[in-house]
């Protein structure tokens, strides 16, 4: 078996050049930092591909670079897959000539070729390969075109292998000039002045007056794609089918059944479990929203755009990424802040991605908002979307001034070209999220169902009614804590409790609480105002125990400990106040 390490700058198309290579379901995105660490993979079984982080050079500055040039040089490479934007090979080709240093064979993959003829760009492939020395695959990777030549090459074992490394004593500047020279023989241009399409995009959506309100009317769109369109009517129509359809079936067949059987599947697994699954086209709607921005190039700018606001917090416009990614889930947010250069950057960019409103939360929203804004769900759901990056940003002022007192980094991200996105990728990235959230449904939620279920039917003496159970001594032990905030009952309390497992847990613990049609349980239970502090608080509270085990193992114990403690403050805090300050003004 050779082994191949696949290098490339950020926004190349690495990744999906690893996927068509070795089949395997990495995630995919059209931004710079999505790969953190280096991913193997395997083409029938004798070739080992090894996906390094994108690096723009070999400085060993960032930590992606750290840890593709230590690969490089410690592990046993074959053969070094370098693919390259073949309509930007002057900035590429930078990263190729370090490459050299390593003195092993070299595959150079121009990838985006389509692109780059669309450019006007004509490539002399014979001449590039004779002046660098190495073999030249051009491909297209997104349309999956070339990638048979590479695996035939990577079979044929029959690389070109040249230790000639004429820029090696060069220094920047001089290895640019290096680089130009090479090019004015192998690429030839036409309609060279001509402006693209992603330089007119980029004059709207990047203008000074109109980047935020794109940005933030492109957001507003996707909640209501998610809210109003689509997600919300499919997830309505998925509650109704359960609860006019399947617990009308399984009482009628349970009819014979003992109550505690009938009442643990009804009560316990449907009513847990079936009250999350229903929310699953609100979660696929979402991002599949999300993975379009991604794919198409737009989340590149999201974070330029935001480098101006996210230096008054003292980090960089990279730091947007990680954030981006906690909208999804709050574990791989904080593992991509590895991506950022300073350890300053990395722990406080860290301890503000869990306040970014995870997926997980999601199904608390949608309850809540169709029960108290039929209607307005999208503007609600923004608003508390909005909310949280809002506190993100305080937070973050005030860490800045106090225990984060150190230089920024700079800030470099590459803006990739605008492209229509592929609907086999759109429809991979959406359903992998929906696959992870079908999988948490069918074991940590259903567990926290039956265990809920339990504490719910029985005490020391045994079976009991719901008001002299476990879960209500438990519950009345703790709701003092919520009275301030406005939902003081039991119910309400261990529902935030169990949320500690996952935030979907909240509603699974509230459909077999109130047993029946949860959203007029809700409606009778809450207040608006009350149901405010309530989705306040499960905004910003302590995270779930898969974050607060990420963050230890990133960043040790005190910090993990920190951050649960700080969210637990300031969600009490900004639910208290959301609570009071909404009463004295509408009663």
């Amino acid at each position: 078996m050779i082994t191949a390490a696949l290098v490339g700058n950020p926004n190349v198309g690495k990744t999906t050049l690893f996927n068509s290579l070795t089949g395997s379901n990495q995630y995919v995105g059209n931004w710079a930092g999505v790969t953190v660490e280096k991913k193997e993979g395997y083409i029938k079984d004798s070739i080992k591909v090894v996906d390094l982080p994108g690096i723009y050079a070999m400085d060993t500055y960032s930590n992606e670079e750290k840890v593709a040039k230590h690969f490089l040089l410690q592990e046993d490479v074959d053969i070094i897959v370098n693919i390259v934007d073949a309509s930007n090979l002057d900035r590429n080709l930078y990263l190729t000539t370090q490459l050299k240093q390593f003195n092993k064979p070299i595959i150079l993959v121009l990838n985006m070729l389509d692109v780059a003829e669309a450019k006007g760009i004509a490539i002399d492939f014979d001449a590039l390969s004779e002046k660098l020395g190495v073999n030249v695959i051009p491909i297209v990777a997104s349309k999956n075109n070339g990638i048979d030549a590479i695996k035939q090459e990577l079979f044929e074992r029959n690389f070109k292998f040249s230790f000639v490394n004429k820029h090696k004593e060069l220094n920047e500047k001089e290895t640019y000039n290096y680089i130009e020279n090479i090019l004015k023989d192998c690429i030839t241009y036409s309609n060279y002045n001509k402006v693209t399409i992603t330089e007119k995009i980029d004059e709207i959506v990047l203008n000074k007056f109109a980047a935020y309100p794109i940005f933030f009317g492109i957001l507003f769109l996707i909640f209501k794609f998610t809210f109003n369109w689509v997600g919300q009517p499919l997830a309505d129509v998925l509650d109704r089918a359960l609860n006019k359809g399947l617990v009308p079936l399984l009482e009628n067949l349970l009819y014979t059944s003992s109550p505690w059987f009938k009442s643990l599947i009804i009560d316990g697994i449907v009513g847990g479990v079936g009250s999350v699954v229903v929310f699953l086209p609100v979660i696929l709607a979402l991002f599949l929203g999300i993975s379009f921005l991604e794919d198409s190039g737009y989340m590149a700018r999201g974070a330029f755009i935001m480098d101006n606001i996210m230096r008054k917090m003292g980090l960089s416009g990279k730091a947007f990424i990680p954030l981006i990614v906690g909208f999804g889930c709050s574990v791989p947010g904080i593992m991509s802040a590895r991506t950022l250069e300073s350890e300053k950057d990395r722990k406080l960019t860290a301890l503000l991605v869990p306040l970014m409103s995870c997926n997980a939360r999601i199904p608390v929203y949608a309850l809540f908002a169709a029960a108290f804004f039929k209607g307005k769900q999208d503007m609600v759901v923004f608003l508390l979307y909005l909310l949280g990056i809002l506190m993100a940003f305080i937070i973050g002022l005030l860490f800045k001034n106090t225990i984060f007192k150190k230089d920024e980094e700079p800030f470099i991200i590459e803006l990739p070209e605008y492209k229509l996105p592929e609907p086999r990728s759109l429809l991979l990235h959406t359903w992998e999220k929906g696959k992870s959230f079908l999988k948490k449904a069918g074991t940590l939620i259903f567990s926290a169902s039956v265990i809920i279920w339990l504490l719910q039917n029985f005490n020391w003496s045994g079976m009991t009614d719901i008001n002299n159970s476990f879960l209500a001594s438990i519950g009345t032990i703790i709701s003092p804590i919520f009275k301030p905030l406005g939902f003081a009952s039991w119910q309400n309390s261990v529902a935030l409790l169990t949320g500690l497992m996952a935030k979907e847990v909240v509603v699974s613990t509230l459909g077999v609480v109130y047993s029946g049609d949860l959203s007029n349980a809700i409606a009778s239970h809450f207040t608006t105002i009350s149901a405010c502090s309530f989705l306040v608080f499960t905004l910003l509270y302590t995270p779930c125990v898969s974050v607060i085990a990420t963050m230890k193992k990133e960043y040790g114990s005190k910090m993990a400990i920190f951050s649960v403690l700080y969210q637990l403050v300031l969600a009490w805090v900004i639910s208290f106040l959301t609570y009071n300050i909404g009463t004295l003004i509408f009663t």
